[in-house]
C-alpha cells in the first residue's frame, strides 16, 4: 500500500492495493477528488473538475 499527500490539505491518503493510474478518488479530510498521476513513486494531482452538460 503506498501513501500520498493531498495537494490541497496536506492530508496523507493510504492507496489501497490495486489502483491503478487515472483513477479518482476522494480526500477524507476535505473532501476533494484527486486523480492518481502514478504508482511508482505514488503521486496524485486535484482531479479536472466536470463541467455540467445540462442537455446542450
Amino acid at each position: 500500500m503506498s501513501t500520498v499527500t493531498c495537494p490541497e490539505c496536506a492530508a496523507e491518503i493510504n492507496l489501497e492495493e490495486g489502483t491503478e493510474i487515472g483513477e479518482i478518488i476522494v480526500c477524507s479530510d476535505c473532501g476533494v477528488d484527486l486523480e492518481v498521476i502514478a504508482l511508482n513513486p505514488a503521486s496524485v494531482q486535484l482531479a479536472p473538475r466536470e463541467e455540467e452538460d445540462w442537455g446542450e
